[in-house]
């Protein structure tokens, strides 16, 4: 069964990881991951995706975890959630993600999925 992803997309490092990772895993993962969308996008736009999804992972950068409060403010609780900090990556302002830090994360949802 594969999932939908929602990445919380921010403007900070981890931010920009989590749509990064999602954009990965959208291509580099066998058809575990069928769609990501950014939780930035507008509220119909999710809800659409939404409803055509087996299951749901949000993929948030740090422990503000905007996309799970974007989700619940619709009324659904995704089925999986994870937190790039949770996951030993340091958020640090405006910086770039770097390779190890998108694999890392990947390895960390392909996980959650595989669960």
């Amino acid at each position: 069964m594969a999932v939908t992803v929602i990445a919380c997309s921010g403007i900070s490092n981890t931010g920009k990881l989590t749509a990064q990772t999602g954009a990965m895993l959208l291509h580099c993962s066998c058809g575990a991951v069928e769609a990501c969308i950014a939780a930035t996008r507008p509220t119909a736009a999710l809800e659409t995706v939404i409803r055509h999804a087996d299951r749901v992972l949000v993929l948030d950068g740090c422990a503000d975890c905007c996309g799970k409060k974007k989700l619940r403010a619709l009324g659904i609780e995704p089925h999986l959630h994870i937190v790039a900090t949770d996951c030993g990556i340091a958020k640090n302002g405006m910086a770039e993600p770097r390779f190890d830090e998108i694999k890392r994360l990947s390895a960390a949802v392909l996980e959650a999925i595989r669960r």
